[in-house]
């Protein structure tokens, strides 16, 4: 389980201050899938930053099973899978090497990085590519190799920034399928989106961020009653009060 509450981040420019997140705060729960959802630009990527300890909050606090992300960052790490907004793999490695490489990180043993290597190849739909070097790789098969190496260890918390951007029709199909496997494996499991049918496809809870705040939350349905919209997009337009931004 995460909880966050109150957090604020703020970025020094040539030109001033800009606030970036203003008081953001919400739970998300094991065996849920929560996203969070927003125009580009809405402060989720820096949200999501600051829950797997890249950065430090100026105010506010963040919890990974009951543990203080910016008291104890290192022991928060060891219970988290993250797939950063950076896709970035190791390109002389193997897709197999790369996990793998990951796996001795968190001071697995060589029988369980196999068997874990194996599984997540399943589940990912990587066996064609899991012993090719990730130099040309597609934006697709990164993806799944970055997702992988993040939750070899099997985290029981799984954070993911826009782990479906850019990704072809068939891969978005296999990834939501991954994403459905971790909830029902009761892992809590958060991911930021800009793309409503990606979030109402998936999702259990919604927490929608604009200009840096949480301005809704609750479940798809709870957004359409507060909003009195039959239509998640059009409740997402209402509770943001823009089109802008909407699909990028």
């Amino acid at each position: 389980m995460i909880e966050v509450s109150g957090l604020h981040k703020a970025f020094k420019t040539r030109t001033g201050t800009v606030q970036a997140v203003k008081d953001v705060g919400f739970s998300a729960h094991d065996g849920q899938i929560t996203g969070l959802l927003g125009p580009n630009g809405a402060g989720k990527t820096t949200t999501l930053r600051m829950l797997y300890t890249l950065m430090r909050p100026d105010r506010g606090t963040v919890r990974v099973d009951g543990i203080d992300a910016v008291a104890q960052p290192d022991r928060v790490r060891r219970g988290l899978g993250v797939l950063p907004d950076a896709r970035g793999v190791y390109k002389r490695l193997t897709a197999r090497e790369n996990i793998a490489y990951f796996g001795r990180l968190h001071g697995m043993d060589e029988t369980t990085i196999a068997r874990r290597v194996t599984a997540l190849s399943q589940a990912l739909e990587m066996d064609d590519i899991l012993d090719r070097q990730t130099e040309g790789f597609s934006q697709g098969q990164r993806t799944k190799t970055a997702i992988a190496r993040a939750i070899v260890h099997e985290p029981r918390n799984v954070i993911l920034d826009e782990p479906t951007n850019g990704l072809d029709v068939m891969t978005t199909r296999a990834m939501r399928g991954f994403l459905r496997q971790l909830r029902d494996e009761g892992r809590c499991v958060i991911f930021s989106s800009h793309i409503m049918q990606e979030v109402a496809a998936l999702c259990d809870r919604i927490v929608v961020i604009a200009q840096g705040t949480v301005v809704a939350q609750g479940t798809p349905d709870e957004l359409r009653a507060q909003t009195g919209e039959q239509n998640l997009e059009d409740a997402f337009v209402r509770v943001i009060g823009s089109e802008e931004g909407l699909f990028g």
